[in-house]
């Protein structure tokens, strides 16, 4: 149950705070006001948003958006190592710049509209924009909404320019001789012919163990994966991160063919590695032989 709180202001006369109860059995302030009967109401309609589902605090939205998202969105958001290292160059970059000292609750539609003209006159690639305001942009409000922070998405049915596919460059069996040729050994050379065969990524490839090849069926189990990233963001500031999970976040099988799995196999047994032996590692070069 709200009340209204009285107090005497600077000049002598009387100020009422409008003072309501939150969700959480802590007390917040509707403002305040010259007469007891406005405090009441300013209460009151505190308390009706309340039963509407709309418990934000006011206060909230007049945070300036560089310090939610650097005091708030970013520390707490569920983010991926390199994901996170992206947002934090891109936000930097593109857009704290711009919108970082307007209060959350003052961004409109408007100001992301005139964020994305600038960005084109600034020649900003129309991959760039897309990424900042679908990806980043758009994940900031809608958090900030979610949470009652702002009470609209400024985001949604602002256009972006369009973003052309990508054409893709494929090499001639002639080109990919001379590639072959140039690798400086056996090791890289079978590194290349896993990748083509197989379609897995560098990050793929380069987590693959001894124990992911069932020599017996042919079948190569991809569970995992190691991504580069700054050591700034690995939780033990190194510079690779292994993860339990491949792309599209799930393992996969895949069968692989007598020829590749043959030389996999004599690969294994050249290198002596056993069960968690990396397949393809920088190994130490061995050391001349003496006479």
């Amino acid at each position: 149950m709200g009340y209204a709180k009285k107090r005497i202001g600077r000049n002598g006369k009387p100020r009422y705070t409008a003072v309501y109860v939150d969700l959480r059995g802590s007390e917040r302030s509707a403002g305040t006001f010259g007469s007891e009967r406005a405090a009441s109401r300013a209460w009151h309609d505190a308390e009706a948003e309340l039963r509407q589902g709309r418990v934000g605090d006011p206060a909230r939205g007049r945070q300036t958006f560089r310090k939610y998202v650097e005091e708030r969105w970013l520390p707490n958001h569920v983010l991926e190592p390199t994901t996170r290292e992206k947002y934090t160059y891109y936000l930097g970059a593109h857009i704290l710049p711009a919108l970082g000292p307007m209060r959350m609750a003052d961004i409109f539609p408007e100001h992301i509209r005139e964020w994305i003209a600038r960005m084109q006159r600034e020649g900003q690639s129309a991959w760039t924009i897309q990424y900042c305001k679908t990806s980043i942009l758009s994940s900031i409000f809608t958090t900030a909404l979610n949470d009652q922070v702002t009470y609209i998405h400024p985001c949604r049915g602002v256009k972006i320019p369009t973003v052309p596919a990508t054409v893709r460059t494929i090499i001639t069996p002639e080109q990919l001789d001379v590639l072959y040729g140039a690798l400086p050994d056996a090791d890289a050379r079978l590194l290349v012919e896993t990748a083509i065969e197989s379609g897995l990524r560098w990050g793929e490839l380069a987590e693959l163990r001894v124990r992911d090849l069932d020599m017996a069926t042919r079948m190569l189990t991809v569970s995992r994966k190691v991504i580069e990233v700054n050591r700034e963001f690995h939780p033990d500031g190194r510079r690779f991160l292994v993860r339990l999970y491949p792309r599209d976040k799930e393992y996969r099988r895949l069968k692989l063919s007598p020829q590749i799995t043959a030389k996999l196999q004599a690969h294994i047994k050249a290198h002596g590695l056993g069960p968690d032996g990396l397949l393809f590692a920088r190994r130490a070069a061995e050391p001349p032989a003496t006479r």
